[in-house]
């Protein structure tokens, strides 16, 4: 039947793009299938993984490989660059806020914390997160618990974090641009995407 077609094709036009995302991820190199055999290993530990490497490597690609290889595939994968957000509205948008937490905040919003609940949750650019909020980051890495904005009580949030930045944060650490202790809550599992450069072949 010609719904049966429609269906067969689209199909076959998923699998074709699959297809090409595992080989944008995976590549030809001997670097990046070190990279991607490493990812195989460690999606199953609930832990999180750092991903560092300059713009355009497939930052976010290899956190969704990840997602998919861990125990959370079927819970949602959520992504955010920090780097493209107003400043003044990153905490909103990581936390959520109650209705009237501030001026503009007509009825209340769900943040990617809890959007991410049961999946994972990357930040991308992590290294443009302002202070404060590295500490309220902290505390939910630390605690699985988040506050809204405005809002009075913890709320209980299940999440794998994948975190990605293109700059150097332990230098980032030593100038006071990070906060020391969030880096080592970050860094447990370190993943260096090799530039393009160094695998012409990819």
């Amino acid at each position: 039947s010609e719904r049966q077609d429609l269906r067969n094709r689209v199909e076959s036009l998923t699998a074709q793009v699959e297809a090409q995302d595992e080989e944008f991820v995976t590549g030809t190199s001997a670097a990046m299938r070190a990279v991607v055999s490493l990812v195989q290993k460690v999606a199953r530990l609930d832990t999180t993984v750092l991903i560092t490497g300059e713009s355009g490597t497939g930052k976010e690609m290899l956190a969704r490989r990840v997602h998919a290889e861990s125990d959370r595939r079927r819970g949602p994968f959520i992504a955010v660059n920090l780097a493209a957000v107003p400043s003044e509205l990153v905490e909103s948008t990581l936390f959520g806020h109650e209705r009237g937490a501030f001026t503009g905040a007509v009825r209340q919003q769900l943040g990617k914390f809890e959007l991410a609940n049961g999946g994972t949750l990357f930040l991308d650019e992590i290294g443009d997160l302002r202070l404060d909020l590295q500490a309220k980051l902290l505390r939910a890495i630390q605690e699985n618990e988040i506050e809204r904005v405005g809002g009075r009580h913890p709320i209980r949030v299940d999440f794998r974090l994948v975190v990605a930045t293109n700059a150097d944060l332990s230098e980032a650490v030593r100038h006071g641009r990070f906060r020391e202790d969030l880096f080592y809550r970050i860094n447990v599992i370190p993943v260096r995407l090799p530039p393009l450069r160094d695998r012409m072949e990819d």
